[in-house]
């Protein structure tokens, strides 16, 4: 017999033995259960080895544990959710989950006993916080306790079986020493990104699903003086800012009416009342990036936000079509004199194929010429091949272009140190 059986076996003898005892299951505290849902499973797998259904090789307490927290818990997410290891969790249907360890996906060995038991962990994680998913409303976003990202997505949607993916919360938060060491960016761009922050440039930091955005994004925003207001705009809240002056604000989706949604924008609109120093959007998806642009003109400078792009050039072609997605008949050139005085740095990130993740450009928004943004890259990541152990291997490159405003603030008399520039 195969473990996902047995365990499916245990499953479905421990609802049995539950409705037997007709426990109370509502009255009894959450230590109270788990102790005795645990006894009686103890009492099933006694007796199934007991009939010769457990073969030799299998480790009774993991079987113990595994069917508990499928029965009270979030099943083999549990293990997975503990283990500091793994950074996202995709449950493709109840016997195929995969996980990401630093930037490599593998098959888990662990899976659910059934379709209905994957179900019944959703429901656990989307109903105290007041959503519902079923066949009207079969895909939801929504946040563990510890912060971590779930998207789920059930059939008829989900051709295979209820699929669930975890974006896992740091707990330890990154420096910017940190991703000096994974080789994300070198001590110059750290340098040079501290400054943008500091002379109140508007960024905004691009690259594909997975790049490590969102962190960067949080290191980039910890460079903001304590002294000032911060104002977070986030889908599902995930930024970690050590400051005492920050309002952190999340989007709401519908209820079961379909009333009541918060959307990104509505927040964006609002912030502006709230006397913000600084405007950090977790990231632009759609109409929202035209308040976003409108604010970064209107004097909140220093903003920052993400979007998802392949490229400096195409930030800017996905913020064109994100402000048409606002539902304003403007004109493109009309935009893009918008976008090219609304933002002054793009750092665009990237993850190679062995799960490494770069800053591979950061690039200055240096004005209109014609109907055309100008763009000058300041610095570059440059591929030399694989090294012996096949990681990427190669070096950040200044251009030697210098950005118009750190000789402004060279000319200012502040402290700047051109020697980043050159390499």
């Amino acid at each position: 017999m195969q473990l996902f059986e047995l365990q499916k076996l245990v499953h479905e003898r421990l609802i049995e033995y539950l409705d037997l005892r007709r426990m109370d299951i509502s009255q009894l505290a959450d230590e109270e259960l788990w102790e005795k849902t645990e006894n009686a499973i103890c009492d099933i797998v006694e007796r199934t080895d007991g009939e010769g259904k457990i073969p030799s090789f299998v480790d009774q307490d993991l079987l113990i544990k595994d069917v508990l927290n499928e029965a009270l818990g979030l099943g083999p997410l549990e293990d997975l959710l503990a283990d500091d290891s793994v950074d996202e969790i995709m449950v493709n249907r109840a016997s195929q989950i995969y996980v990401e360890r630093g930037g490599k996906i593998e098959q888990s060995e662990k899976g659910f006993s059934s379709d209905k038991a994957v179900l019944r962990v959703i429901e656990r994680i989307v109903t105290p916080l007041g959503r519902r998913i079923d066949e009207s409303s079969p895909l939801v976003d929504a946040r563990l306790k510890d912060g971590s990202r779930v998207n789920a997505i059930i059939p008829p949607l989900a051709l295979r079986g209820p699929t669930i993916t975890i974006r896992k919360f740091r707990r330890d938060l990154l420096g910017a020493d940190d991703l000096v060491k994974g080789g994300t960016f070198n001590q110059g761009m750290i340098e040079f990104l501290e400054m943008c922050i500091t002379a109140r440039k508007n960024v905004v930091i691009s690259g594909g699903t997975g790049s490590g955005k969102t962190t960067t994004l949080n290191i980039i925003s910890n460079f903001i003086a304590d002294t000032e207001r911060v104002l977070t705009i986030e889908d599902a809240a995930e930024l970690q800012l050590k400051h005492e002056h920050w309002v952190q604000l999340e989007s709401r989706p519908a209820n079961i009416e379909g009333k009541g949604a918060v959307h990104i924008r509505d927040l964006v609109r609002n912030s502006l009342r709230m006397r913000p120093d600084r405007i950090v959007v977790g990231e632009c998806r759609g109409g929202e990036a035209l308040d976003m642009l409108q604010a970064m003109n209107t004097g909140h400078d220093g903003s920052l936000t993400t979007a998802h792009s392949n490229g400096p050039r195409n930030t800017l072609a996905r913020l064109e079509t994100m402000v048409l997605m606002a539902g304003m008949d403007l004109p493109v050139r009309a935009i893009r004199e918008q976008i090219a005085s609304a933002i002054d740095i793009i750092v665009h990130q990237t993850r190679f194929s062995d799960g490494s993740r770069r800053v591979t450009h950061i690039t200055e928004v240096a004005g209109m010429e014609g109907d055309v943004i100008t763009l000058q890259d300041i610095f570059t990541f440059k591929q030399e091949g694989f090294d012996s152990e096949g990681k990427v291997a190669g070096r950040f490159v200044p251009s030697g272009f210098v950005p118009r405003f750190y000789e402004d603030l060279q000319r200012r008399g502040l402290p700047v140190n051109m020697s980043i520039f050159r390499e």
